[in-house]
């Protein structure tokens, strides 16, 4: 029996925004969507990888989620780690840094963590 990673989901409170952090911090894009009664689902994804970030967005939930003390995150490797970082300082949204690992961390406009690591030479 095989398993393949498939996605993962952050629930948002503002979808918006959220969809247009991901697509300037990360170049990820709607591939589809799914939307009913008090909710929409969208998978953002982009053409390196077919893992995607699934965003949920439900109506009876505008506040911040309470996300614990948030340790998990996702990660995401970079061809261009200088001009990544130059980007996430420019948006502001580095939280963490870690020169000695040779990474940082992002966060989304809900607090969710993502690392940012280099790709292996």
């Amino acid at each position: 029996m095989k398993f393949k990673m498939y996605h993962e989901n952050y629930n948002v409170s503002n979808l918006e925004k959220s969809m247009a952090f991901y697509e300037k911090a990360l170049g990820l894009h709607e591939t589809h969507r799914i939307t009913g009664e008090g909710f929409i689902i969208v998978y953002m994804g982009n053409d390196e990888s077919s893992f995607e970030l699934e965003l949920t967005w439900l109506e009876e939930h505008p506040q911040p989620y309470n996300l614990g003390e948030c340790e998990f995150h996702l990660a995401f490797h970079t061809d261009d780690y200088e001009a990544a970082h130059k980007l996430h300082e420019e948006m502001g949204c580095i939280c963490f840094e870690n020169p000695a690992m040779g990474i940082y961390f992002i966060t989304d406009p809900d607090g969710y963590w993502l690392e940012i690591v280099p790709e292996k030479k």
